[in-house]
């Protein structure tokens, strides 16, 4: 249960005076539904209002408070021109500038003949400074109040500063004293504020640093954040590796055979980790391993090497991929060695109804399937095992710790979980998002992969890229083309994926031409993909639903248009479609030129190097840990206060801090310890709770 004391933090926006529903739906998009949210919305600017000169010592383009008398109001005749109201003091003249503004409203609170306090930006007009619409104008005896430092916040369409403000000093008036979960030495020795203090601090800036990630109460704030994440992954592999364990040993006669029956040999590094999944697998504790490779590097074969293990144990395995296409794919790869193995194989994804669905699961509970592949479908409750070994979860970036967990609980006996992804994840991230885990990485690429071609290019030499596509269909090449939308939009005018399938249909004919994007039903893309796959269709106008896993040996050549709009791991695993046969493979990345340093930077990276770890330390360094994989539902900690580049340092520590305390206290019941439940409570680490004691 949360504890009391949080109760008012988790109430919706709309406990807030002065919130009612149409400004808690701007609330909610910018910040979130509840209170507590509201504290994680922090500052990106701030306005400094104590520079109060004389009008004329007031430079242009500053934001001053000045002191002045109103002499006139100056109605404009028509309604188009400004009204002006002349303000004066003993140095100068200034024009305050109104537009569509009600002159009775003016004249109440600018009356002629008074003294006012205005605060706003200085322009120049015609040799004449003036203030259009200032931000505040208050009487004489109320200028504390405008002479002050206002935070700037991130706001969204309709939301003014001054609701969004109002709401943010509501919330933290709220915000209660709560015992201290920090060391007192790290808390002395970093100089860091309580949290309380911290939290009010930030979002009262008083000098420009204090907006920086190494102010001391942003660092603090980070820390607190940081310590609920490695404290939550900690309980969350004490708790899948508690209980009684399992020895899965197997005799190696089916890893053996499929070494027989492969067109390769594995490399250095799939050997290697073969080796670690055996170990792991043949102690009794449970395994929960993650296999990074890069794109190409050969995961499918060791993940099936080690359900070759769980099989030969006599148990069952399960391979959970995030789409129905990669789902697919896994059983076309696989099911050929299955056969000539004697393993049964099966396949089931949320498509699968009635009679048919019935018998996958009839032939999973009484253990006549081995190897199950699917989607999300294998973790539904109707999904039972006969005996579930190992369960390997692909591209684990698309599933979150909830997934995991599930999985884990579907074996009657405890069930070792590998997760794999493709996606290279820096160290920093590795340990935020899968702290739990031990590492195996594969950083050798299969013998025979050719290097890419990697060009950048301005999009206004599309007709270049149309003639060369053109001439290299007509030489039997493949091509996937991807495009950043389904359909064109208004708000960004960037070629949509349906627009370019018509123009290349035009050009090529429409039995060429393949079309795959999220909108399709599953049959639909799936029609398209093994037309492609089949080589029926010379080009795929795609989205980056082929991002991950879709294997066409024969494709030679991928067309990205606006390549500025893709993350850098996104271009990587895109790039990764190709490659793969004999070929010479070439990536032609077109972008508009009018494009931001950053984005520049990110494309002369991927033209540089096919290294997918040195491609997401430098997304790590150019974008930050947020818009790290490319997409929203990343299965990384959705950090609100975090900046993993600057905080870097304070990752290990909070890592190390933690090891210690369940060490010392594995029930979380000193002070210190109910404090830290108190913390994974206030950072929605709720789940992690439920692995400790009671208390």
């Amino acid at each position: 249960m949360r504890p009391e004391i949080l109760f008012p933090l988790f109430a919706p926006v709309t406990s807030l005076k002065g919130v009612g529903p149409r400004v808690a739906t701007m609330l909610e998009k910018i910040a979130g539904p509840s209170v507590v949210d509201l504290f994680w919305h922090l500052p990106v600017m701030m306005i400094d209002r104590r520079y109060a000169p004389s009008v004329a010592d007031a430079p242009e383009g500053a934001i001053v408070t000045l002191e002045v008398r109103v002499d006139r109001h100056e109605k404009p005749h028509n309604r188009r021109s400004p009204y002006r109201v002349q303000c004066s003091d003993d140095t100068g003249f200034i024009s305050l500038v109104f537009f569509s503004a009600r002159d009775d409203y003016l004249r109440r609170i600018l009356p002629e003949g008074q003294t006012r306090i205005v605060s706003g930006r200085v322009e120049s007009y015609q040799g004449n400074k003036q203030i259009t619409h200032p931000d505040h104008v208050v009487s004489v005896d109320k200028r504390e109040k405008v002479e002050i430092v206002e935070p700037v916040y991130p706001m969204t369409g309709g939301l003014s500063a001054k609701v969004l403000g109002k709401a943010i000093a509501g919330a933290l008036a709220q915000v209660p004293a709560l015992d201290e979960w920090l060391d007192g030495p790290l808390v002395q020795q970093r100089g860091w504020p309580a949290w309380k203090t911290a939290l009010e601090s930030v979002h009262h800036p008083e000098e420009p640093t204090d907006l920086l990630p190494e102010a001391p109460a942003r660092q603090r704030l980070a820390y607190d954040e940081l310590l609920a994440n490695q404290m939550a992954l900690a309980l969350v592999r004490r708790r899948m590796r508690q209980g009684r364990g399992r020895s899965i040993e197997g005799s190696g006669d089916l890893q053996a055979a499929l070494e027989n029956h492969l067109p390769y040999e594995l490399t250095g590094a799939q050997r290697q980790a073969v080796d670690d999944i055996t170990d792991d697998m043949a102690t009794p504790k449970r395994m929960l391993r993650l296999l990074q490779g890069d794109v190409g590097s050969g995961k499918t074969v060791v993940a099936f090497m080690a359900a070759l293990q769980a099989i030969e144990a006599g148990a069952q395995a399960v391979i959970l991929a995030p789409t129905e296409i990669l789902a697919r794919q896994h059983l076309a790869t696989l099911q050929p060695f299955c056969e000539a193995l004697d393993v049964d194989i099966a396949l089931l994804t949320g498509r699968d109804k009635g009679k048919s669905r019935e018998a996958i699961l009839s032939s999973v509970s009484d253990g006549t399937t081995q190897l199950l592949i699917g989607t999300h479908a294998v973790l539904e409750e109707d999904v039972r095992y006969h005996d579930l070994g190992l369960a390997v979860i692909d591209e684990q970036h698309r599933f979150g710790v909830n997934q995991r967990l599930a999985l884990a609980a579907k074996g009657d006996n405890p069930v070792d979980i590998l997760v794999m992804t493709a996606t290279p994840i820096p160290r920093t991230l590795t340990l935020t998002a899968y702290g739990e885990m031990d590492v195996s990485r594969l950083m050798e690429k299969p013998a025979g992969r050719q290097p890419i071609d990697t060009r950048a290019m301005p999009d206004s030499r599309l007709d270049d890229v149309m003639a060369a596509v053109s001439r290299a269909i007509n030489q039997g090449a493949q091509i996937f083309w991807v495009c950043p939308l389904v359909e064109e939009s208004d708000a960004l005018p960037v070629t949509a994926v349906e627009d370019r399938h018509r123009s290349l249909v035009a050009q090529f004919g429409e039995e060429r031409i393949g079309l795959v994007h999220g909108r399709m039903k599953g049959a639909d893309k799936d029609a398209q993909m093994q037309a492609f796959q089949a080589g029926e269709k010379s080009i795929l106008v795609a989205t980056t639903v082929v991002e991950v896993g879709v294997d066409v040996p024969n494709a030679s050549i991928m067309v990205i248009e606006h390549a500025e709009r893709f993350g850098l791991a996104q271009l990587h695993q895109l790039r990764g479609r190709i490659g793969r046969g004999a070929e010479k493979s070439t990536c032609l990345l077109l972008y508009d030129p009018d494009i931001s340093e950053t984005a520049k930077a990110r494309l002369k990276v991927i033209r540089d190097t096919e290294d997918g770890f040195v491609i997401a330390e430098e997304d790590l360094r150019l974008r930050g840990a947020g818009e790290l994989l490319g997409t929203r539902q990343s299965g990384l900690p959705a950090f609100r206060l975090v900046n993993l580049e600057a905080h870097a340092e304070l990752l290990p520590m909070a890592h190390d801090d933690v090891a210690l305390i369940l060490e010392k206290d594995p029930d979380l019941q000193t002070p210190r310890g109910k404090a830290i439940r108190t913390l994974l409570y206030l950072f929605q680490r709720d789940e992690a709770i439920r692995f400790l004691g009671s208390g």
